[in-house]
């Protein structure tokens, strides 16, 4: 599979790489409007073909597929391009920044028998995935309560560098900007680790969103500080369960970490996810009388990236899917809308 890598900043080295230690797969171009970031990423990469342009690396077209790491803002005109241009497309979260256009993408992606996947990073995590297979098979009976949290402390902490004067933190905290704050950053992964760790659809929502003051007047330059840092989200599964979704800045210890707890009838399970590995825990069957928890051991499973190549060898596309992430899409939407009118929200 020829690679072409659309957008050489943040995330597109983690792309480089992973992509380039499968067999078979090879990074042929990339393209970036910054002649010199594009330069130096190719030439880190060994990637021979460089272009200022999507337009361009179209133009040349030897290429099979296209792995978009370009701002969240431009994924949407970006991917359409290269689907009508009849190339498969692996495409960093979100899908789009509002419901309308990520539906768009996805319908034309499956209109064309495209492969359209996107990098939902904590799919990833092994517990995760073994998780899911214990709920979907009937091991803690019905689903009844889910709590979900995504906590990170990079408002009270320099661990990740001092967001007062680095732009690359200070736009995530601007509407302006083009950010939508931690639910626009964080939200899609908490929501789809906790739907997807369940085994089932949010079917409504109540949000709250808070942007806590940070700065003199709330503004740093050109920076308007008013992107929400934390949410909190009341949410109904589609099968009836109760769950409790947030997400903060302001969680002081927690650098990067994501919790899932799911009751059932019949037992529970929880992931815990931290920069240091991850662990899944499970109370099931004689333990449930006794409260005892268990830590199980999991064996690693195929990243999105390999699931992206294999999905695009197999003309068939895999999980997480453009259709996916058009579902997470709405949820996020609506909880912007449940912020202003104060009413829970069918997604």
């Amino acid at each position: 599979m020829r690679l072409l890598i659309l957008g050489t900043g943040g995330m597109a080295d983690q792309h480089a790489k992973h992509f380039a230690a499968i067999d078979g797969v090879s990074l042929v171009g990339g393209v970036d409007t910054n002649a010199a970031r594009l330069k130096e990423f190719c030439a880190t990469h060994k990637i021979a073909k460089t272009f200022a342009s999507l337009d361009a690396a179209l133009q040349w077209g030897a290429f099979d597929a296209v792995a978009n790491v370009t701002p969240d803002s431009v994924h949407y005109a970006t991917t359409l391009q290269a689907l009508r241009a009849n190339k498969h497309v692996f495409c960093e979260k979100p899908l789009s920044t509002e419901y309308a256009r990520a539906l768009e993408m996805t319908e034309t992606a499956e209109k064309l028998g495209l492969v359209g996947m996107v990098n939902l990073t904590y799919r990833n995590v092994a517990q995760l995935q073994r998780a899911r297979e214990l709920v979907l098979s009937g091991a803690i009976g019905q689903v009844r309560h889910v709590e979900a949290s995504y906590l990170q402390s990079w408002l009270v902490s320099k661990a990740w560098g001092d967001w007062r004067t680095e732009s690359k933190w200070l736009w995530r905290l601007s509407q302006k900007h083009g950010s939508n704050g931690v639910l626009g950053d964080v939200g899609i992964h908490i929501l789809d680790f906790a739907s997807y760790g369940a085994g089932v659809d949010i079917a409504r929502i109540f949000c709250r969103l808070r942007a806590f003051d940070k700065a003199p007047g709330n503004r740093i330059g050109e920076y308007e500080l008013d992107a929400n840092d934390s949410f909190s989200m009341t949410v109904d599964f589609a099968n009836g369960a109760l769950g409790v979704v947030h997400a903060s800045r302001w969680a002081t210890g927690h650098l990067n970490d994501l919790s899932l707890r799911i009751f059932g009838d019949k037992g529970s399970l929880e992931v815990l996810h931290q920069t240091n590995g991850s662990k899944l825990r499970v109370c099931l069957d004689a333990d449930v009388e006794e409260g005892m928890w268990r830590e199980e051991e999991v064996d690693p499973v195929p990243t999105n990236y390999e699931r992206f190549v294999e999905a695009v060898r197999a003309g068939k596309t895999l999980e997480p899917s453009f259709r996916q992430a058009t579902r997470l899409q709405k949820v996020l939407d609506e909880a912007l809308v449940t912020e202003i009118d104060r009413q829970e929200h069918a997604v």
